[in-house]
């Protein structure tokens, strides 16, 4: 009988099944667009294959959103935001930008197999 991996419940969950499979990829905003290990992006060249939504259950600012981003030469990382009032990057021009990527959601199983 085959094991199905257990569901990406706590930010925790996400990032550690990142790196073992050695995608953890922080995608930071830079200027118009993102870059990771000194690699730059256009939101033209990244696609956000799963989004999690994560609520704070006893503060509300715990609240925040990862996105799963893959870029056009294979590189597999993430972007985190809060979300709401909280919002961690509104100077930047995060949400415009992150607005820009095209999204191909993809089964979690499919990204931590």
């Amino acid at each position: 009988m085959e094991t199905k991996p257990t569901a990406m419940t706590t930010l925790t969950d996400v990032l550690e099944g990142l790196r073992q499979k050695h995608s953890d990829n922080e995608f930071k905003i830079d200027k118009n667009g993102f870059s990771t290990k000194g690699k730059f992006y256009k939101p033209e060249d990244l696609t956000i294959i799963k989004t999690y939504r994560f609520e704070g259950e006893s503060d509300p600012a715990d609240s925040s959103i990862v996105y799963l981003i893959e870029a056009t030469d294979g590189t597999i990382g993430y972007s985190i935001d809060a979300y709401g009032v909280y919002s961690t990057h509104e100077e930047d021009n995060y949400d415009d930008l992150i607005k820009k990527i095209q999204v191909q959601e993809r089964d979690e199983q499919v990204i931590f197999s």
